[in-house]
């Protein structure tokens, strides 16, 4: 296969995925060295943005997948006005934020810390995947744990967790 097959292969394969793929997955689909596929994808995000595409290739949450440009933004957010909003509350970005900073966690911490009930929205947050269930916290009663997913990274753009905001980083902008 040469070289312009392989880089329309991992293009295909990014495209029909719809969330971000990781080297390891890509290599075991196609066989072709990690190496040479991260060369290809690399090759790939310059022509996209060489181009002006429509489309490009990020790295995210420990995979690559293919975004639209920011640069038509308006009139995506259009197109996607006239669908079911993706918004999340309030008190259920206020949930995910605890979880994403304070993982692994038991409801009833969560719960000490925002002072009211957390059931709707844990329920929410698990519906829509931005949290999973990650084992059993070992203490009478063994409470689930709860800690954010890929689908999280995904949905706010970060590449891994490390990407957050230290509580340094946040209250310097809350001072600007």
């Amino acid at each position: 296969m040469e070289t312009r097959e392989r880089k329309s292969l991992i293009e295909a394969l990014l495209f029909v995925s719809g969330e971000p793929v990781t080297l390891a997955v890509l290599k075991n689909i196609t066989d072709l060295p990690e190496t040479e596929i991260k060369q290809l994808i690399e090759d790939l995000i310059i022509e996209y943005r060489e181009r002006n595409s429509g489309l490009l290739i990020i790295e995210i949450a420990n995979g690559y997948q293919i975004v639209t440009n920011p640069s038509y933004a308006q009139w995506i957010k259009k197109y996607k006005s006239t669908s079911t909003s993706n918004k999340l509350s309030m008190p259920a970005l206020e949930t995910l934020a605890i979880i994403a900073y304070k993982q692994p966690i038991i409801k009833a911490e969560l719960e000490q810390i925002r002072g009211v009930n957390s059931d709707g929205v844990i329920k929410t947050l698990l519906d829509r995947r931005l949290i999973k269930i990650m084992g059993r916290k070992e203490v009478p009663g063994k409470p689930l744990l709860y800690g954010t997913t890929r689908e999280f990274l995904q949905y706010f753009g970060l590449k891994d967790l490390t990407d957050l905001p230290t509580l340094k980083e946040l209250t310097r902008e809350e001072a600007a």
